[in-house]
């Protein structure tokens, strides 16, 4: 039985929890800046932007640390790209449909 310390043939260290920490505090802290922006009337224009973009950079710390992908091979990465790419663009084609992206 292999110790937390030892790593698999062909396996690959892990963070540790420091490192898991770091990163709850980086979403912690944009969970915090997306409810700012929706109470910022200057930004109002772009909210539907900053609030995808915020989106999406928590969605690759998640993927990539809990989910460990950023460890893993290249295309399962792949995957959640693509569909994080799919997403927005669905996302971004209803709210240009429906005129609320741009006015």
């Amino acid at each position: 039985m292999a110790t937390h310390q030892e790593i698999e043939p062909g396996g690959h260290a892990h963070p540790g929890a420091k490192e898991y920490v770091l990163v709850a505090v980086a979403l912690g802290f944009l969970t915090g800046i997306e409810v700012a922006v929706y109470y910022i009337d200057a930004v109002r224009p772009w909210l539907a932007h900053l609030l995808i973009i915020l989106s999406a950079v928590k969605f690759f710390l998640v993927a990539s640390f809990f989910m460990h992908l950023k460890f893993d091979n290249r295309l399962f990465s792949s995957l959640f790209v693509g569909g994080l790419i799919l997403a927005i663009s669905l996302g971004i084609s209803l709210l240009a449909l429906f005129h609320n992206l741009f006015v």
